[in-house]
């Protein structure tokens, strides 16, 4: 790899900063990526100084403007060369970079596998610069926090700080791509939606019209895609990767990449400062827990962990789906003054031994609830919540709740007389999607807390007004009324006895936090906390799919629905709907036993719950004691 590039002119572009635009650097593998350096610099010429580099990786443009780059104070995004002019005058070199094969930069986009190689290989390059002191501080949102832990599982030279903000993969295979074994059908929506910047749509308009003429709401109705046949085939390079995500059902070498396994790396992970951020209304909660808790406990790698109500980087917002999380919901004003005040002190800590105040060591969580519960002005549930500082992860002071499943469809302390609940699943008439932790999902789906009521506009919804504990293939377990406020924070996990007559089955579970009737909401309002999925083919394992037996019978199975902090208020209900399918955030299981993502066909499956002492089927939440939270 040759170390020595050529840089562009150096280009003016405010009275003492310059830029170098699309330097080429090279791979190992002789593919050049397009980076734009912003320079500190006198009378036009760059400083020749080393300084401390701030570098982000994206395949989002590197000269465009990110969604989240904003305040509340200041609603408008700072472009890509805005904020990298405002961190040159802080004293930084800043560098943004085209990931491979998107914008700018050459060769094909293979999502994620080749970031880590790519950030490696760049890296080096910006270490050996001699206008680089070897102090480089990483950050972004989403996939470009992917790319920073894939390049971090490398151990690059000069790499001395990360700001990971809702994203950067622990085990793609059980949490962002797939889930309990089942695709998150986020994939899909974004591969459709960022072919459409491809090279082969810019390069050739024929491309891009016919990928922007295809229905996608009919395509998600009739799912799995398969090779020549989805709304991405216009461009094969997106369709392939997407197709070997959703076929490739077995955890083994193919998901086991420094992109997409960092939890494989976490024992020569390197020893850095880095901030780990995520929402409970975002799509990757576990692997940015699995991340903090799994590379905790050294001195020399100080960790942070800030977990707010948003859906993905909203962090400036208190609205996520139809609900208001109150005043106290934003990061702005409450972790710091905003997300920018707080990086810039993190980087002038770790990049410039300036002093600063002390961020690391602290976890910053969100206790969703404690509203009025009233409808808001502008006509959203009034759930409230506000933010507590502890030390570590999960929260030291939390104990288990234990709560059984229960014959009468109650949820208690104790188990109950035996039983067993069955229902239909249709894969032709899965349970719609309504909110949660999601992503990327737009125009078909979007995260958040709602009403589990089916819905106008909501996909998959055909009984507008019906709630969805009406379907007969949801099996609906709650509290009685709670007597005083109850906090959780913590894990959620749901461990069941089921048995399927199919081969092949999915099995559900959703927290919902009822509200009581009231003025404003008469049928009262169910509002979905977090939830989970799980494939019992992989009940061996996920490296070991294995079709159900037709004299099996029952079988455990563990649901983890992502971790989450609510109050549920007295006179509350705690809820645990199980079923077999919450589509599209999931892909729909047929129930044949096909391998994944292939199936033409579809099967009924009768799918039971055993209830009770002997079954032990129950939800485990994490209790803060009272005062706590």
């Amino acid at each position: 790899m040759n170390l020595q590039v050529a840089l562009s002119p150096a280009e003016p572009v405010e009275d003492g900063i310059v830029v170098h635009r699309d330097v080429m650097i090279p791979m190992r593998d002789g593919v050049h990526l397009a980076t734009d350096i912003y320079r500190p610099a006198k009378g036009g010429r760059p400083l020749d100084a080393p300084l401390p580099v701030i570098f982000e990786r994206t395949p989002y443009d590197k000269s465009g403007t990110p969604r989240t780059e904003l305040s509340v104070a200041r609603p408008t995004s700072y472009s890509r060369p805005e904020l990298a002019r405002l961190l040159v005058r802080e004293g930084y070199i800043v560098i943004w970079q085209d990931c491979r094969g998107r914008y700018g930069s050459e060769g094909a986009f293979t999502k994620y596998v080749n970031e880590a190689e790519d950030g490696y290989d760049s890296m080096v390059w910006i270490d050996a610069q001699p206008w680089s002191n070897s102090r480089i501080g990483t950050m972004g949102l989403s996939y470009d926090a992917h790319v920073q832990m894939a390049l971090a599982c490398l151990n690059p030279p000069g790499l001395a700080c990360m700001a990971v903000d809702s994203g950067g993969f622990s085990n793609a295979f059980t949490c962002g791509i797939r889930q309990g074994g089942a695709l998150e059908m986020k994939q899909a929506t974004w591969a459709y939606n960022r072919a459409m910047e491809s090279p082969a749509s810019v390069a050739d308009p024929a491309i891009l019209r016919a990928i922007e003429a295809e229905d996608l709401h009919g395509w998600m109705a009739r799912t799995p895609w398969t090779k020549g046949r989805s709304p991405v085939k216009w461009d094969p390079d997106y369709e392939a990767y997407l197709l070997d995500q959703w076929q490739h059902g077995t955890f083994d070498a193919f998901w086991k990449k420094t992109g997409l396994w960092a939890a494989g790396y976490y024992d020569t992970f390197p020893k850095v400062p880095i901030i780990f951020m995520s929402s409970w209304y975002d799509a990757y909660v576990q692997t940015t827990l699995e991340n903090f808790t799994g590379l905790k406990g050294d001195a020399a790698r100080p960790l942070t962990l800030i977990m707010g109500p948003w859906t993905h980087g909203n962090r400036s917002e208190r609205v996520f789906g139809d609900v208001d999380f109150g005043a106290e919901a934003t990061f702005d004003g409450q972790v710091d003054s905003d997300w920018l005040a707080y990086r810039l002190k993190f980087f002038a800590r770790w990049l410039k031994d300036e002093p600063a105040p002390v961020l690391d060591g602290r976890v910053h969580l969100f206790v969703m609830g404690g509203g009025t519960g009233r409808k808001t002005a502008e006509g959203h549930l009034d759930h409230g919540g506000r933010w507590i500082e502890t030390t570590d992860w999960p929260v030291p002071e939390a104990v288990p709740l234990t709560l059984h499943l229960r014959a009468d469809m109650s949820l208690g302390e104790d188990a109950g007389a035996d039983a067993v609940l069955s229902y239909d699943y249709d894969p032709r008439s899965p349970v719609p999607t309504i909110g949660g932790s999601l992503t990327s999902g737009e125009p078909i789906f979007a995260g958040g807390g709602f009403d589990q009521v089916e819905a106008e506009g909501l996909f998959g919804c055909t009984a507008p007004g019906m709630p969805l504990t009406a379907r007969p293939d949801v099996l609906s377990f709650e509290t009685a009324p709670l007597v005083e406020d109850m906090v959780i924070a913590g894990p959620v996990t749901a461990r069941l006895r089921v048995s399927t007559d199919a081969p092949d089955t999915d099995f559900t579970a959703k927290l919902v936090d009822v509200y009581p009737p009231s003025a404003d909401y008469p049928r009262g309002y169910a509002l979905n906390i977090t939830d989970g999925i799980f494939r019992v083919r992989y009940r061996n394992g996920f490296d070991a799919p294995e079709p159900v037996g037709a004299d099996e019978g029952a079988f455990d199975i563990t649901i983890t629905p992502f971790a989450t902090a609510n109050r549920f208020a007295k006179g509350h209900r705690i809820r645990l709907d199980i079923s077999s399918s919450n589509f599209p955030k999931y892909d729909i299981n047929p129930n044949t036993g096909e391998p994944e993502g292939t199936s033409r066909r579809t099967r009924v499956a009768v799918n039971s719950l055993h209830v009770g002492t002997g079954a032990g089927s129950h939800l485990q939440l994490m209790l803060l004691p009272e005062g706590r939270g």
